[in-house]
């Protein structure tokens, strides 16, 4: 797995080298003015196409492994790799799409989400089999198809919310790391080698990507970027909980409580004050921080001043994702356990919000 994991982050990280010398052109529609704007200059925004194509790559290497008669336990069959790349495509494409244009709507984005949520379903056979709740579950057996149904909102939203959460050099991409390592982890204890080997793909790609995201900021994942880990990572989740009893269907959900619950926050937050949840603006958790608790970097150079302050924001969220992933792996078993973490940081974050919003911050925790 070594192998896959190396050839990944060399071909990512190569090809990351590519797009930052050759794709600054369309860096120029991304306006000033936007609201998820925290950088000075024009950055390209197809990170995602750096990490696809190592993670690409690397799933192709795993197919060939899977011949190989001393490496088979290690590679993957075609299939299930081909199921994967077709369910990952829509999304991938109305991502990098939005990030050249800066025009696809949201409703299109959705549209393709949704799409590659289906082809999962379709081609990987991904379905939601138990909540961990005794009267849903029967519901489950008695109506598979709810089942499916769960597993195409997880895979359609996901890869918005992590968009969401995709504002700071590094952010996204080490919440998706941290995620990935978790779920390899917890598949290599329950045996499934094939899973990990996926997943250690994305691991690998994305860590190539931060190469050249993180502290330099000369690359930004994009909206392709994000949905890219949102499918891969939501159909990893699906799959492991579906493939194996023993996993809580709530040990997904804590990873990935951080980006979730900014979603349904976000609405909410959006809905009350009469405003389209499609409607991007700067009171998100992560944008809080940046504002509010980071507090400004003295340096002559505009641009270095902003991006120092870009890269500390980063860390308080690193933090913040790490409370709920090391329970996660600990008690990846445990329903009820999952449960109460889970319950904990919905509550933790809302008051944490309302800290801030409120000016009510520690000193210990400004920089």
């Amino acid at each position: 797995m070594l192998f896959l994991l190396f050839l990944s982050f060399w071909v990512s990280m190569f090809t990351g080298m590519l797009v930052v010398r050759r794709a600054r052109g369309h860096a120029k529609r991304y306006g000033d003015a936007m609201p998820q704007r925290f950088h000075v200059g024009d950055v390209p925004r197809l990170g995602g196409l750096a990490v696809f194509v190592g993670l690409l790559v690397a799933w192709g290497a795993a197919i060939a492994l899977f011949f190989v008669e001393n490496y088979g336990n290690l590679g993957v069959p075609a299939s299930l790799v081909c199921g994967w790349t077709l369910a990952v495509l829509p999304a991938l494409v109305g991502g990098i799409a939005e990030d050249l244009t800066q025009r696809l709507s949201v409703r299109y984005r959705l549209t393709l989400t949704g799409l590659s949520g289906l082809f999962a379903i379709w081609l990987v056979g991904a379905s939601v089999p138990r909540l961990g709740i005794p009267l849903v579950d029967m519901l489950l057996f008695s109506a598979p198809w709810l089942g499916m149904v769960l597993a195409l909102i997880a895979i359609m939203g996901l890869p918005h919310a992590f968009n969401i959460i995709d504002g700071y050099n590094g952010l996204s991409g080490m919440v998706a790391l941290i995620v990935s390592l978790a779920l390899i982890y917890v598949s290599l204890q329950v045996g499934d080698r094939q899973l990990a080997g996926m997943l250690i793909c994305l691991t690998g790609a994305t860590a190539g990507f931060l190469i050249w995201n993180y502290p330099r900021g000369m690359l930004f994942a994009g909206d392709g970027g994000a949905y890219l880990w949102g499918v891969v990572i939501a159909l990893g989740s699906v799959v492991l909980v579906q493939r194996h009893n023993m996993v809580s269907p709530w040990f997904p959900m804590l990873l990935l409580i951080y980006p979730v619950w900014e979603t349904f926050f976000s609405i909410y937050r959006k809905l009350t004050r009469g405003v389209s949840p499609g409607v991007a603006d700067a009171l998100h958790f992560h944008q809080l921080i940046y504002r509010r608790i980071v507090h400004g970097v003295f340096h002559d150079d505009e641009s270095r001043r902003v991006l120092m302050r870009n890269n500390r924001t980063s860390p308080y969220l690193w933090a913040f994702t790490l409370l709920t992933v090391v329970p996660a792996v600990l008690f990846w078993r445990n329903t009820a356990v999952l449960m109460g973490f889970t319950a904990l940081f919905v509550v933790t974050y809302v008051a944490a919000y309302m800290m801030i919003i409120r000016f009510k911050v520690p000193r210990w925790l400004r920089r």
